[in-house]
């Protein structure tokens, strides 16, 4: 045996697997996996064989991929034994299911059964390499099943095969419908192809007539898995930190210079920037939207994860995440975040063609329909949905995208033509590639699981832009910006809010309020009224410093020493160092705290109340006292800009907050 073959598993294939394995008579089912992207639509079928005791599930890696990163984490978690890609073409196995064409598919000794992992082909893409995808016929065993064709709106992931060269006039073929994808040696290479509507069979019957008889019509299980979940929208929302009265704009990508990340999104893109959307939109999703009334979200491409880094796409994405922007798993939680979405700024791929067939709004960032088949559905929704207008204000077309927004049909018409029969009928394909009885039980997909709370914390670092009115009640209106690239417009008096641990600690010698969020118990702070105390002394110019010590509560002390513990009511769910920076605007008005203990506080974000209750604090020791210093109006910071103490911002009237 050979040191390739050394690493060749021996439970439950393998020359002497009868004699270690504790069921030897069980069919074999291959599941290949070309990349993390293809990968998820193979997790959507794999419970389509719990319960069979006969059915033996085998995964491998084609090694195919560009995309490499996290496929042997992923297949590692599935807990199914794993085999190097050359010890399965030499197993025998009774079904191999794929999301994908790369690899050497035709060598695999068994019928072969190719789902999409996406919305439908549509993407015009280089040609892969033919060698050695000579079918195998034996244990070829063609489906007798009705036909019609399989979806995979984000071929993307299989475009990274090895392209051929093709003649400057001929434009790339379709993905996954044409000959250069479907055929080897002029014979259909897969057993069955997936299909999730008749157009698509309509689609292959007029570019490769020759794998029609492989169609299989059994829809899209990822669709149906979101179909069946939508009834928990409001808790999917919970769990990604959208609170009462927030709006949820997320950010869609998929991957290539052409997507909204992308630095070159081409023909029909309009940004300020040229060909790179996302850097101006970023700061343009702070300095607009405020960040108690909008919850924004990101969900990218596995292949901008795995092909970049995710610790390069963090980099990226640094000060937007200090600012809120919230990560989304790729894996895991992204059908949760579309369900939960108010809106998604997206572009050509299929998670943003998901959300329109989900009903959600949608603004396209990036659209182009060059790198289309120019007859698929997706094509003519990127034709006509509304594109972002990067001249007019964000927040107006955000709003008016939700108030006004009537769902296509077309969309959710044309990612199924089988909505919630998916499980149905791909475990009916399935065994009769096999030859075996079904389980007795019914085919059921999983339900999507709920995310852990706030996978991205909605925690801010960057510093907060709070613009307050008091009101009579007493009331406070509160609208916070978290780091903006400009002095937002908006009516009433402006302070600086800034996390202790912001990335520019010069920001915190110009807040008005300092504030974190920890245990009241944490002993590295000590008690929040000794923390506040602290921060006073070392701040002069800080007015409040609030200990966030939960959801819905904070301890804030005031520069007379006042020691306040703020708890909102049941029904109430905004971040409470907003209250902390409705209390400063009350007493900065000349208010009184006794008054606040009395009445408790009313605070207002956009069209949403938070009932307050307020309760003064018996204040235990302190180090260092809390001096009585006056605090800064903005006309003293401004003073302090213009003296070079935040040079890039110098001459505002109000801090930059570009931490």
């Amino acid at each position: 045996m050979d040191e390739e073959q050394n690493q060749w598993i021996r439970v439950p294939v393998g020359d002497d697997a009868a004699r270690w394995a504790t069921r030897v008579r069980c069919r074999r089912v291959l599941f290949v996996v070309h990349n993390v992207t293809s990968a998820t639509r193979l997790l959507d079928v794999l419970p389509l064989f719990d319960d069979d005791l006969g059915v033996q599930l085998l995964a491998t890696c084609t090694g195919s991929s560009a995309f490499r990163s996290g496929v042997a984490d992923l297949l590692a978690d599935t807990g199914l034994p794993v085999l190097p890609w050359d010890q399965a073409l030499a197993t025998p196995v009774d079904l191999a299911i794929s999301a994908s064409f790369g690899g050497e598919l035709g060598a695999i000794q068994g019928p072969l059964i190719v789902l999409s992992h996406g919305i439908g082909y549509t993407k015009r893409l280089a040609a892969p390499s033919t060698e050695h995808r000579a079918p195998s016929t034996e244990h070829r065993a063609p489906s007798t099943e009705h036909r019609a064709p399989s979806t995979d709106a984000d071929a993307d992931a299989d475009a990274d095969a090895d392209a051929a060269v093709l003649p400057r006039s001929a434009p790339p073929p379709v993905f996954g419908l044409a000959p250069d994808w479907l055929l080897a040696d002029g014979a259909p290479l897969a057993d069955a192809l997936v299909l999730s509507h008749p157009e698509q069979f309509d689609r292959l019957a007029a570019a490769c007539p020759e794998a029609l008889p492989t169609a299989v019509l059994a829809g899209d299980p990822c669709f149906d898995r979101m179909l069946a979940a939508r009834p928990y929208r409001d808790r999917f929302r919970r769990a990604l930190g959208v609170g009462r009265g927030q709006r949820l704009v997320l950010l869609n990508s998929t991957w290539s210079p052409q997507s909204l990340l992308g630095d070159g999104n081409g023909e029909g893109a309009e940004d300020a920037g040229g060909d790179d959307t996302l850097p101006a939109l970023l700061p343009r999703l702070a300095s607009e939207l405020p960040a108690d009334e909008y919850r924004v979200a990101a969900v990218l491409h596995p292949n901008i994860w795995h092909g970049h880094g995710p610790g390069q796409i963090r980099a990226w994405l640094d000060r937007a995440r200090r600012a809120g922007l919230a990560l989304v798993d790729p894996l895991e939680d992204w059908r949760q975040a579309l369900l939960a979405a108010d809106a998604v700024i997206g572009d050509h791929g299929s998670v943003t063609y998901y959300a329109a067939a989900l009903g959600t709004p949608v603004l396209l960032g990036a659209a182009p329909l060059d790198s289309l088949d120019p007859d698929a559905p997706i094509a003519d929704f990127i034709r006509t949905a509304p594109g972002l207008d990067a001249r007019a204000p964000l927040r107006g077309q955000v709003d008016a995208l939700i108030e006004n927004h009537i769902p296509q049909p077309g969309p959710m018409r044309f990612t199924s033509s089988v909505p919630g029969e998916a499980a149905v009928r791909l475990r009916r394909a399935f065994y009769g590639l096999m030859a075996a009885p079904e389980p007795p039980g019914p085919a059921l997909l999983l339900p999507l699981p709920l995310p852990l709370p706030d996978p991205e914390p909605a925690l801010r670092t960057a510093p907060l832009y709070v613009l307050t009115r008091v009101l009579t009640g007493p009331e406070v209106v509160v609208t916070r910006y978290a780091d903006p690239a400009r002095e937002p417009a908006g009516a009433g008096d402006a302070h600086l809010a800034v996390h202790e641990d912001t990335r520019d600690p010069g920001q915190l010698g110009l807040a008005d309020v300092v504030f974190r969020c920890g245990a009241p118990d944490d002993p590295r702070f000590g008690p929040p009224g000794r923390w506040a105390a602290e921060v006073l002394d070392r701040h002069p110019h800080c007015a409040l410093a609030a200990y966030v010590t939960g959801p819905s509560s904070c301890v804030v002390r005031t520069r007379d020493g006042a020691l306040l513990r703020l708890t909102s009511g049941a029904e109430a769910d905004a971040d409470p160092a907003m209250y902390a920076s409705a209390v400063h605007a009350w007493l900065a008005a000349g208010r009184t705290p006794a008054a606040l203990v009395e009445d408790g506080l009313t605070v207002r974000t956009g069209r949403t109340g938070h009932h307050v209750m307020i309760v003064a604090e018996a204040d235990g020791p302190t180090t260092g006292g809390t001096r009585q210093r006056p605090s800064s109006t903005p006309a003293d910071r401004s003073t302090a800009h213009a003296s070079g103490a935040d040079t890039p911002g110098a001459g505002r009237r109000s801090p930059r907050t570009g931490s």
